[in-house]
């Protein structure tokens, strides 16, 4: 149950990343005159906020039963995450040194994982 509350924790810490960065493409693209309330109420900002704080929540689920030691290093399934999708849907330039990142990210990740 605990490795389904990490998964769901990375899901929805990267859709609320994602939903981040649809919020900002979105307030930059209103009226330079918008109101803040318009723009703090803007849906994809929400959804972020909500994302975000169900990951802190699956988070706080995992650390009930791993030591933060050892589930830390899974946080950084985000990055990787992360690359995946800032390459295929918001089409930034990824290169082979940020590809060898996140090779060595899943490759500590990986030996964190042995010692479960």
């Amino acid at each position: 149950m605990v490795s389904l509350w990490l998964v769901l924790s990375i899901a929805c810490t990267c859709l609320g990343q994602v939903a981040q960065k649809l919020a900002v493409q979105r307030i930059q693209q209103l009226a330079p005159d918008a109101r803040w309330g318009q723009k703090l109420l803007q849906p994809w900002l929400v959804a972020a906020i909500a994302l975000l704080g169900l990951g802190a929540v699956f988070w706080l689920l995992v650390l009930q039963s791993w030591p933060v030691g050892i589930a830390y290093p899974f946080l950084a399934l985000n990055f990787i995450v992360m690359l995946v999708i800032a390459k295929c849907f918001f089409k930034e330039d990824v290169t082979s040194r940020r590809w060898l990142g996140a090779l060595l990210i899943t490759a500590g990740v990986a030996c964190m994982g042995l010692s479960l």
